[in-house]
C-alpha cells in the first residue's frame, strides 16, 4: 500500500490561528502515546492526544498482549524461576542484534522491575503461574512464558535462562486489556484525545518543533505545543514503498501485524526536518504455527533440503531467518508418529515412505533428506509470515529524536515502533510492547520538562 508523501514541514509564520493549544501534543494513542500523555499529564502538563481513528487502540491492541520484563520479577519469583539484571541484560545484547543499542537495553533492563510496578499500578493484573508448553500467548490465564528461546541455543550458553514474556490475567485478549488500562491511565491523569485526526506535518519555528497540522473530516487542524511533541505513530509496515526502499522481505508477509496507521507517517514528518533513522532494514517476522513445545520433533529445511536453524528457538527468530535467509522458502519435515498428533491443524502437503520420494514431489536436491517423514509446505504464499518493522527514528534513551548531526531536535520526542528500540533485528515477543510503554514513558516525562 503507498501513501501520501507530502509530509512537508510548516513554518509557524504560516499559522494564522491555532485550533487547540497544549503543553505537550502527542500523536498516535498506542502503547507508547497513552503511556507518554500519561506521564507528561501527571507532570502537570496540559496533552492533548491526536489519533487518527476513532479511538486508542494501535498495533498494541491487535497483539498477544506479551510485555518481556526480568530481573526477578514477582510473577518470576512465585513461579520458582531466578533471575537477575546482568543474565536480562546479556541475553538481549545476544538477542537483540546485530549492533544492539546498548545503552537502552541497560536502560530496559535497569528499569524493566520498576517498569512491572508501573504497569501494575495501571490496573495490569499478572497472574503468577508458568506455561511450559508455548512460547506464545497461553490458551488459559498463566502469566509467564518463555517468549524469546531463552532457553535454547545459542541463548542457554550466553546467560541463565529466565522466561520473561509477561502476561496479563484475561480470557480475553490481552493487547485489548492492556490498551484498555493504558488509555484509561492517559485520560485519567488529565490528557484530553482528539479523534479522528491524522497528523501529517511538523510545525517548526526557527528550527523548534512548536506543533502539528492534520486533517480532520476533510478540514485543515493545527494545534500548538507549547513544551513538546511526542511522536508514537507506530512503524511502516502497512507502507510498502517503504518497504520496497528499506526491508523488501517484509513486501512478502502474508498477514502484516499492525494497523493501517502504521503507514511511516510520524518517520517521515520527522525525517522532513532533519531526523536520523536507524535500523530499517530490520523487521520481526511472527510464524504463528508454532507446535507446542513438548512436540518439536520436526526438522525445518531450505529450498536445499538444509537444516538452518535450531528448531527449539523463537519462532519469531525462525520467521525473520525464514524470510530474510531463504526467500520464505521453507518447509516442516515431520514423521508419521508427530504428524497424526496434528497439533496445528494442517494437512501435509506431501505424505512418502522414503526420502528420495519426498525430495522428488517437494522439488529438494537428491539425498538431502534421511529418513522417512511427512513434509508441510510452509513456503511463501499460504505460509502464515506476519511481519511488522523495527526501524525508526534515532532518540536518545529520554526519548529526544536527533537529527543527522547527532543533537536533539529541540521541541521533538518520539517512542514505541516510530522509532529504533532495544531491537536493532533480533526479537523477543513481549519487546515492543515492553519498549514502546518504558520508553514512551521517558519521552513523556522529557517533553513536559520541555
Amino acid at each position: 500500500m503507498s501513501q501520501p508523501t507530502d509530509v512537508t514541514p510548516c513554518d509557524a509564520t504560516e499559522i494564522r490561528t491555532w485550533d487547540d493549544t497544549a503543553d505537550v501534543v502527542v500523536v498516535g494513542f498506542g502503547a507508547a502515546g497513552s503511556s507518554a500523555a500519561f506521564t507528561a499529564a501527571s507532570a502537570g502538563a496540559r496533552v492533548l492526544i491526536t489519533e487518527r481513528t476513532g479511538g486508542p487502540g494501535g498495533a498494541a491492541a491487535l497483539a498477544e498482549g506479551i510485555v518481556y520484563l526480568g530481573g526477578g520479577t514477582p510473577v518470576q519469583q512465585a513461579c520458582g524461576f531466578p533471575d537477575s539484571i546482568d543474565d536480562m541484560y546479556r541475553y538481549m545484547m545476544a538477542a537483540c542484534g546485530p549492533d544492539p543499542d546498548e545503552v537502552k537495553i541497560a536502560r530496559y533492563c535497569a528499569e524493566s522491575l520498576g517498569h512491572f510496578d508501573w504497569l501494575v499500578a495501571r490496573g495490569v493484573p499478572f497472574e503468577p503461574s508458568f506455561c511450559a508448553d508455548t512460547s506464545m500467548a497461553p490458551a488459559g490465564t498463566e502469566g509467564l512464558v518463555y517468549s524469546g528461546g531463552e532457553d535454547a541455543y545459542p541463548f542457554n550458553q550466553i546467560a541463565r535462562p529466565a522466561p520473561r514474556g509477561h502476561l496479563a490475567q484475561t480470557t480475553r485478549s490481552t493487547g485489548w486489556l492492556l490498551m484498555e488500562m493504558l488509555a484509561a491511565g492517559a485520560t485519567g491523569a488529565g490528557a484530553a484525545v482528539a479523534l479522528d485526526t491524522r497528523v501529517d506535518r511538523l510545525v517548526v519555528d526557527d528550527g523548534r518543533v512548536v506543533g502539528v497540522q492534520g486533517q480532520r473530516f476533510g478540514e485543515t487542524v493545527t494545534m500548538r505545543a507549547r513544551r513538546g511533541v511526542v511522536l508514537t505513530a507506530g512503524g511502516f509496515i502497512f507502507n510498502d514503498d517503504m518497504l520496497r526502499q528499506h526491508c523488501p522481505p517484509l513486501v512478502k508477509g502474508t498477514f502484516k501485524v499492525g494497523t493501517e496507521g502504521d503507514d511511516g507517517r510520524g518517520i517521515r514528518m520527522a525525517q522532513a526536518i532533519g531526523a536520523s533513522v536507524r535500523n530499517m532494514y530490520a523487521g520481526e517476522v511472527s510464524l504463528p504455527i508454532t507446535p507446542p513445545r513438548t512436540l518439536i520433533h520436526g526438522i525445518l529445511v531450505n529450498g536445499q533440503g538444509q537444516r538452518f536453524i535450531n528448531e527449539d528457538t523463537y519462532m519469531g527468530r525462525v520467521g525473520q531467518a525464514s524470510l530474510y535467509e531463504q526467500d520464505g522458502e521453507v518447509f516442516l519435515i515431520v514423521d508419521e508418529a508427530s504428524y497424526e498428533v496434528n497439533w496445528m491443524g494442517l494437512a501435509a502437503s506431501w505424505v512418502c515412505e522414503t526420502a528420495a520420494q519426498l525430495e522428488t514431489e517437494i522439488g529438494l536436491p537428491p539425498g538431502s533428506l534421511e529418513s522417512t517423514i511427512g513434509a508441510i509446505d510452509l513456503r511463501l504464499g499460504p505460509a502464515p509470515y506476519a511481519p511488522f518493522t523495527l526501524g525508526g527514528l534515532e532518540t536518545t534513551v529520554e526519548g529526544a529524536v536527533l537529527n543527522l548531526a547527532g543533537t536533539a531536535i529541540p521541541g521533538l520526542f518520539a517512542a514505541g515502533r516510530t522509532t529504533a528500540g532495544v531491537c536493532a533485528f533480533g526479537y523477543a515477543s513481549g519487546l515492543s510492547i515492553g519498549d514502546s510503554t518504558m520508553f514512551g514513558r521517558f519521552a513523556g516525562t522529557s517533553a513536559a520538562a520541555g
